[in-house]
């Protein structure tokens, strides 16, 4: 009762309702909200402070940055998204504040784009050595039925690919990527495609921002051939997943490609089955399947680990 109360109090302000049905829409800095509702810095920093402390939204922080984002869990976080919904969508305000987002969300594709483009020579060099794109992502689906999963987590998210990928196998995905500037390609790339239940935030693969066990299925993208201590970041997702909860490692077989080294800044040159093998058994798992995908000259491979082992030895 108390926490219902505290929520419906926080959100009973015209400038509150708006923060809630905005950001229930995407994840925003401090500065694009005053943009898009035309009041000061320190007065929407008020507003959103009473909303998180009431747990009716989240505050995540990048750097110097923050970003805003309806809450998504527990009790507050669905009197959040009962209150949204019990706004009308066009109420003169709600369509001004959304064409407002709108140039905003504009803004940041553009800034994405650019970024994007200035890297782009390099990820299509490394593309063009393995198999399609197309080809992985039919296989890693394979592993996510249709809504068996509530928390996803996809580690060293990028662009945010897997993200959309998976966006409705998941009640909630969250990406994590040490990289501002890829991020800010993540969060244009999901606007676009309205994953609005997918949020990326800032956060080191060796020490990911979660206190214990909080997903239910974890990827491994690309990520670990670009690991100085492979062993230690599987360690650390395994931390995070729940007891019966599913990690995926996607990553290069073994190769001599010393290009991807000095070049790329690739610090592993492929992964064998035992050296994945070895690593999951020192965090607790079992190898599960693998799926090898051939490229010329890089072959892709899944490995596959579940916490069952973990659930049933608690």
């Amino acid at each position: 009762m108390d926490q219902l109360l505290t929520g419906l109090k926080a959100a009973a302000e015209p400038t509150r309702m708006r923060l809630l049905k905005i950001c229930a829409q995407q994840e925003l800095t401090v500065s694009e909200l005053t943009q898009i509702l035309g009041q000061s810095q320190p007065r929407i920093s008020r507003h959103l402070k009473l909303l998180c402390d009431a747990g009716l939204m989240e505050r995540v922080s990048e750097g110097a940055w923050a970003y805003f984002h309806l809450a998504r869990l527990g009790a507050a976080g669905d009197l959040a998204r009962q209150l949204v919904e019990m706004v009308p969508n066009d109420d003169t305000t709600v369509v001004r504040d959304r064409g407002r987002l709108a140039t905003v969300m504009e803004v940041r594709a553009v800034a994405a784009a650019n970024y994007f483009s200035n890297n782009a020579e390099s990820w299509d060099k490394i593309r063009s050595l393995h198999v399609e794109e197309p080809a992985v992502e039919r296989a890693l689906l394979r592993y996510f039925p249709a809504e068996t999963v509530d928390d996803y987590l996809d580690i060293g998210t990028g662009t945010g690919r897997l993200l959309n990928l998976l966006g409705d196998r998941a009640r909630v995905c969250t990406g994590v990527d040490a990289s501002r500037e890829m991020l800010a390609v993540a969060r244009a790339n999901l606007a676009a495609a309205n994953r609005h239940n997918c949020t990326v935030r800032q956060g080191d693969m060796y020490d990911l921002p979660w206190s214990g066990p909080s997903f239910d299925a974890i990827t491994l993208h690309m990520v670990l051939h670009y690991a100085a201590d492979p062993a230690a970041a599987i360690i650390e997702a395994v931390r995070v997943l729940r007891p019966g909860g599913r990690l995926l490692i996607v990553d290069f077989a073994p190769h001599n490609i010393e290009a991807l080294r000095s070049e790329e800044a690739h610090q592993r040159m492929g992964f064998s089955d035992l050296e994945i093998r070895r690593w999951l058994k020192a965090a607790g798992l079992v190898l599960g399947p693998t799926d090898e995908l051939p490229g010329d000259p890089l072959t892709v491979v899944i490995w596959t680990a579940d916490g069952r082992q973990r659930k049933e030895a608690a």
